[in-house]
């Protein structure tokens, strides 16, 4: 029986060693890839595309190693793939930061700025980036969100936020002086703002259930 795998994309941008660790916790017997290599992406079961830092950054490594093609590819093929962080918001069509950078454009959207001067309802000043604890509230039913209670906590650190235009796709949200997308989902791609390596059991119960995930949207 062959041993399942997974491919973390590694094109330099983040703390992947607590992807990988995260994923051997909850995955058993489990083929991990730590990679930028086109063809142990693809021949890989399941795809996790991360990230962090600023996009402009991001999207040159990306660009320049030919992964958005590869991310392109895996997504056409029907794998079942996990965007985090500054992975989903690489997803989208346009972001706003480092003065304006196309994406990969794989859901029409735009990634957005919280502000200098962002404040919550009563007028407080919030720190941006939103760094610490945050609810998801779950919008719709998913394969991803078994055994993982409304409204759970995950961790979240990012200046940027994402907007989609299809409000069909828009599978979570979360509030930080503004409700935004926090989780997004589309056929076989799940897509979220947030780090589930360092949210604690729900993050662990959600990269279970990716593992688990063949790629159909329906629960």
């Amino acid at each position: 029986m062959t041993t399942p795998s997974v491919a973390v994309i590694d094109y330099g941008m983040g703390n992947l060693h607590s992807v990988a660790s995260a994923l051997a916790k909850v995955g058993g017997d489990l083929d991990i890839r730590v990679t930028d290599d086109r063809a142990q992406i693809i021949s890989a079961d399941r795809i996790i595309f991360p990230g962090v830092g600023a996009i402009r950054d991001c999207m040159g490594e990306i660009r320049r190693l030919k992964l958005d093609d590869v991310v392109s590819h895996c997504i056409a093929a029907g794998k079942p793939v996990l965007a985090v962080c500054v992975g989903m918001q690489a997803l989208m069509s346009h972001s706003e930061e480092n003065g304006g950078v196309d994406c990969i454009d794989s859901i029409a959207g735009h990634v957005r700025f919280f502000g200098e001067n962002h404040k919550d309802a009563d007028g407080n000043k919030l720190k941006v980036p939103h760094m610490g604890w945050n609810n998801v509230f779950q919008k719709k039913a998913h394969p991803l969100w078994k055994g993982i209670a409304d409204g759970s906590r995950f961790y979240f650190v990012h200046s940027y936020f994402v907007q989609a235009e299809d409000q069909r796709l828009v599978t979570g949200v979360s509030d930080y002086g503004r409700e935004f997308h926090s989780v997004l989902s589309r056929d076989n791609v799940f897509a979220a703002q947030f780090h589930p390596e360092k949210s604690g059991d729900a993050g662990l119960q959600l990269l279970k259930n990716f593992l688990n995930w063949n790629g159909e949207p329906s629960p």
